[in-house]
This record gives C-alpha cells, structure tokens and sequence, in this order.
C-alpha cells in the first residue's frame, strides 16, 4: 500500500498480508524445500539426513509419517521447529515430509 493508506481488516489488503504472514498455503512442497530445508537436508549439517538416503531415512521412515511430522514441526535435536520456517504451515511441512520420505524410501 502506499504510504499513508490504511489497511482495514476485511479489504483487500488485509487478506493479502494474512496469506503472506501465514506462510501462503499455495505453496508447493518441494519450493519450500528448496527454500527452508535444503541447506542442511542435501549437505548433512548437523547431521540432517541427507535427501535421497535410503540407508539414513530408512529407519526415521519406519517410525511412521505422524512421527516425523511431529518432529518437523515442533523440532528434533538441533533441527528447530519448522526447520526455521516459522512462516510456513503445518501443512506445508506436512508436505515436505511427504516428499522427502518420497525421495528417500
């Protein structure tokens, strides 16, 4: 908006700015892999699994989606919750989950 203009709750504005301070649920999984997740899931820092290791993820897979859903969205060792991406949904991370498990089984 312009400098002076206010944004009133209900206008079109306001819904535009809850989309992006909501993490935009139009997002796809693998665009949010790429920007929240890859860093450390395609490197190994601080011993993330690596995307694509059968032998690494084979035994997080075993444990069940619903526990490693809880794991990345509430964090897991030095993982932080969402994996740092705090503007992403729990659906979102939901679906990263799902396709790293699917790169990687």
């Amino acid at each position: 908006m312009p400098p002076g203009e206010v944004c009133v709750e209900g206008g079109e504005c306001a819904v535009a700015t809850a989309a992006v301070a909501g993490g935009g649920s139009d997002r796809g999984a693998e665009e949010v892999y790429n920007a929240a997740c890859m860093a450390c899931h395609m490197t190994g820092a601080a011993g993330a699994p690596i995307l694509g290791d059968v032998a690494a993820w084979s035994t997080r897979i075993a444990k069940g989606a619903e526990t490693l859903y809880e794991n990345a969205i509430n964090g897991i060792g030095v993982m932080p919750a969402k994996g740092g991406c705090m503007n992403c949904s729990d659906n979102e991370v939901k679906a990263v989950v799902d396709f790293m498990m699917a790169k990687s089984g």
